[in-house]
């Protein structure tokens, strides 16, 4: 199955100014009886503790199914969100990471009033090679089949943020969400990097044809993006380093691209051709479960990957 990026049905607001665009969605708004969700959620209290104990999945679904809509889909009852964002997580072999990863993130997500879906984009375990970035890319593709979302945030498993400031809406530029990581000290370790957690609207990441299938094994593919991003004329935003915190549950280190640097240096000729319009794969499953939407998928691997 090849896949390519659809473009969403064009918005009739897309020529208005921003300005005059949200005084006609408030109207609108205000007529159906609602009002739209504030810029800074009302409850964040900042700093949060992280719970990384395990429990059983059932206990956690019981603790969320009446809050969520099939398919790990949430939107807040008291006011109009105003972003609406799928959180797509690259997957393989972390079943231990998985409900400590749900238990955390849906109550992060709920406080900050945002309409959301959690899509898990599964590797079938057939021995090959781990494809993060292709399957950030299957993520892209199959959420929006399911809803128009405003944005996507790329989302490691083993990450959970530690501070509710730390806002997962869209961002006016992509957005580094991962700045300060608790196993690297909380320092930024280079200017570029764009790994980890990271938020891009859905024309940010059409306008780079998405990440790079081209990166087997562990590391590259976000440093790919970063190029990509500066190609195109965007610059990464993030937010505060004592906002932008995160922990990082325990995991064995996937095997490494040797190729990758190479592909760093060749990827700058593939931009425009190898990406999303490049990306193959065959879907072997798609279910709603109770905390999130499950795509079991094969990402096709080249000869000369």
């Amino acid at each position: 199955m090849s896949a390519m990026t659809s473009r969403a049905s064009t918005d009739n607001l897309d020529s208005v100014d921003n300005s005059t665009k949200s005084q006609f969605v408030q109207k609108i708004m205000s007529t159906l009886g609602l009002n739209q969700c504030p810029p800074i959620p009302p409850d964040l209290v900042g700093s949060i503790e992280v719970n990384t104990t395990l429990e059983n999945m059932k206990i956690i679904e019981s603790r969320f199914i009446r809050k969520l809509l099939p398919g790990g889909w949430y939107k807040p009852k008291e006011c109009k969100a105003k972003d609406r964002v799928a959180i797509i997580i690259p997957y393989r072999d972390r079943p231990q990471h998985l409900p400590i990863f749900l238990a955390n993130i849906h109550p992060f997500l709920m406080k900050q009033q945002i309409e959301y879906g959690i899509f898990l984009i599964e590797q079938v375990s057939d021995g090959g090679l781990f494809n993060r970035a292709a399957l950030m890319n299957v993520g892209f593709v199959e959420a929006q089949k399911l809803a128009d979302w405003d944005c996507f945030i790329f989302h490691d498993i083993d990450l959970l943020p530690m501070d509710d400031r730390n806002l997962y809406n869209c961002p006016d530029q992509p957005r580094h969400m991962s700045v300060a990581v608790d196993t690297m000290g909380f320092k930024l370790p280079y200017s570029s990097i764009f790994g980890g957690v990271s938020a891009m609207t859905k024309k940010q990441f059409q306008k780079v044809n998405g990440f790079s299938n081209g990166f087997w094994g562990w590391g590259g593919e976000d440093d790919d993006m970063s190029n990509r991003l500066k190609h195109v004329g965007f610059h990464i935003a993030r937010y505060p380093i004592n906002i932008a915190r995160y922990t990082m549950l325990n995991h064995r280190k996937e095997k490494a691209n040797p190729k990758r640097y190479e592909k760093l240096v060749t990827g700058a000729k593939k931009y425009d051709v190898e990406g999303l319009n490049s990306l193959e794969y065959k879907i072997h499953y798609l279910e709603k479960k109770i905390l999130y939407t499950w795509v079991l998928v094969e990402i096709k691997q080249d000869s000369g990957s």
